[in-house]
């Protein structure tokens, strides 16, 4: 007897194994059919040869336009940067619903090593920097470390992109313009619903791994069929004795009900990460066009005065050409010159005239530009009267890249993307696999409202648990996965290409700077020459020792020559606004918990 008691409980032991495993197999399998992630091309490799610092360490005070004194912003003037700024630019931003800190890091704050963070660093670590589920060598951007300090310093804050750009542009006129424009550009409007919206899809998703509770009440009616076993079953039923069911019966129910899906694979909370960090990267998104916005205005004030300059030039020309008009003229009715002389001089006059006429519809247009950019209609622009060729803006200090990959929002935004696209494909990676549902209920239910809330006859509770796991027919599942591995692809090259972009912008403007600096200079030379040809053909004029077409001829080269100058330092101030935008000024002051 005791050998088949004991005999029995060994076979109901080796059952509960044998269903266990059987369970574990089945729940199990689903995830044996996950597909391959493919990898990502490696990035562009950087030349040995490559340094910027011989484009600014040979000119020591190129960037400055002269002196360099005041460069460099003081830690307090680089901490507070624009008051107007930060109201202007933050004024339509939402306030975020959740506590960033205890959802998701910012990405350049985290360590790589931290299992518990939710994105990798790539401004803090290059390398390893695409996500989850990947493996030391999938999607690894390997080739994509930044290059090495670009001369050779430690690493430090001092570069133009602390400088406010209240600072950085001296002008308190293009700076209240500025301050208009990040105030009323619809631009940025719509870029502040955007971050509205993506703040609502964190909320959203941080809602989804806790439980839902509902609360319901109803009423209704039933008549069952005496000829069915309801029916029968019912009829013969008393509530008490000698009092029967009602017919038709009601039904009065007041209920909680609790449902819960267990995030045992943390697909849920990877979601509201990657929501998260996308909340983040659209707030860099919004930051990236604060700066753009910021230079935009700048370079089309400084096309106006450009364009005031030009027309003051014309104006002078057509003065002098007036003035060897009146001599041409004087000339031949002395008998000492030719109708000819005086209709090239006229045609001359004429010819600047019309000329002045196409730089006042640039004036009209350029101010339109900045009208449109403040979110006005069209009307006069404010602008200060300079000497244009003369016109300095802040020094400027390149740092070092990897100052460079911090500062710049488009890079930021970009490393977001690629740390929600590498949680997103672990979303999609935990849908192969066994999800825990939980559910539960209490409420009352009775035929008779007086009986409704009678505990606990009328009481009613129900609890359940689902294990569900997905076994044939998975190819929804699979296409997602890998959709969420394309995305994540993109995310890799879309930050590879940003950091580029970076750099050859950085190198563009820091040598377009330098290089029209040096052309100013040599254009000033040969306006000093052209100005003395000027005075010198037009005295041997006067004393019949020249021709009129000599005279035509310098004074034509003089005004070209200062319409290029004035060219060309346009083209050096928006060069240099460039620059301080490619290495992140101009932007929202950012705060790294």
């Amino acid at each position: 007897m005791k050998f088949s008691v004991k005999n029995q409980s060994v076979e109901r032991r080796n059952a509960r194994l044998r269903k266990a495993f059987a369970l574990s197999i089945l729940l199990t399998l689903p995830a044996c059919s996950i597909p391959t992630l493919r990898c990502a091309q490696p990035g562009p490799v950087l030349p040995q040869s490559y340094n910027l610092s011989t484009y600014w360490n040979n000119h020591p005070t190129s960037w400055g336009f002269g002196s360099t004194s005041g460069a460099q912003p003081s830690a307090s003037t680089a901490q507070q940067g624009s008051a107007a700024e930060t109201t202007a630019a933050n004024s339509e931003i939402p306030a975020s619903p959740f506590q960033l800190t205890s959802a998701v890091k910012p990405a350049s704050s985290l360590d790589l090593q931290d299992p518990s963070a939710p994105n990798a660093a790539p401004s803090g670590g290059i390398q390893g920097a695409t996500g989850y589920d990947l493996g030391p060598t999938d999607l690894s951007p390997t080739n994509l470390d930044a290059p090495p300090n670009l001369d050779g310093s430690v690493n430090t804050f001092e570069n133009s992109s602390q400088i406010a750009w209240c600072d950085f542009f001296n002008d308190p006129i293009l700076t209240g313009l500025i301050n208009q424009a990040l105030v009323g550009n619809q631009e940025l409007r719509i870029l502040a619903e955007e971050i509205q919206i993506a703040s609502n899809e964190v909320q959203s998703r941080q809602g989804e791994y806790l439980p839902f509770v509902t609360l319901g009440a109803g009423a209704g009616v039933e008549k069952p069929s005496l000829f069915t076993r309801n029916g029968a079953v019912e009829d013969q039923l008393e509530v008490l004795p000698g009092k029967a069911f009602p017919d038709p019966l009601p039904d009065f129910l007041i209920a909680t009900n609790v449902s819960w899906e267990i995030d045992i694979w943390k697909k849920l909370r990877n979601a509201r990460n990657a929501a998260a960090l996308r909340y983040l990267g659209t707030r860099e998104g919004r930051n990236y066009v604060v700066t753009r916005m910021v230079a935009e205005v700048a370079e089309n004030y400084y096309e106006l005065l450009a364009l005031d300059n030009q027309l003051i030039t014309l104006d002078k020309t057509i003065d002098i050409q007036q003035r060897s008009l009146e001599t041409a003229n004087a000339m031949k009715e002395a008998a000492r010159g030719t109708e000819l002389s005086v209709q090239r001089f006229q045609a001359e006059v004429r010819k600047n005239q019309s000329e002045k006429l196409i730089i006042q519809q640039k004036i009209v247009e350029a101010e339109n530009r900045i009208n449109f950019l403040l979110g006005r209609y069209p009307q006069p622009v404010d602008r200060i009267s300079v000497e244009y060729v003369d016109l300095n803006l802040h020094a400027l200090s390149v740092g070092v890249p990897s100052q460079l990959l911090q500062n710049r929002a488009d890079i930021r935004e970009a490393e977001r993307e690629l740390a929600a696209a590498g949680l997103e494909v672990k979303v999609a990676r935990a849908r192969f696999y066994p999800s825990l549902n939980l559910s539960a209920g209490v409420g009352y239910r009775a035929f008779n409202p007086n009986y409704l809330l009678t505990s606990p006859e009328s009481l009613i509770y129900n609890a359940a648990g689902d294990l569900i796991a997905p076994l044939i027919n998975k190819k929804a599942i699979r296409a997602d996965y890998m959709s969420a591995n394309a995305r994540q692809l993109q995310s890799v090259y879309n930050y590879q290409r940003s950091i580029l972009n970076a750099f050859t912008e950085v190198t563009n403007y820091v040598t377009k700077v330098e290089n029209y600096r040096q052309s100013i200079e040599i254009k000033k030379q040969q306006l000093d020459s052209l100005e003395a040809s000027v005075d010198s053909a037009t005295q041997l004029f006067q004393n019949a020792r020249a021709e009129y077409v000599e005279v035509l001829l310098a004074q034509r080269d003089m005004m070209e020559a200062k319409m290029v100058l004035i060219e060309t330092k346009q083209q050096q101030l928006s060069a240099t606004v460039k620059a301080y935008q490619a290495l992140g000024g101009g932007g929202v002051p950012t705060r790294v918990n």
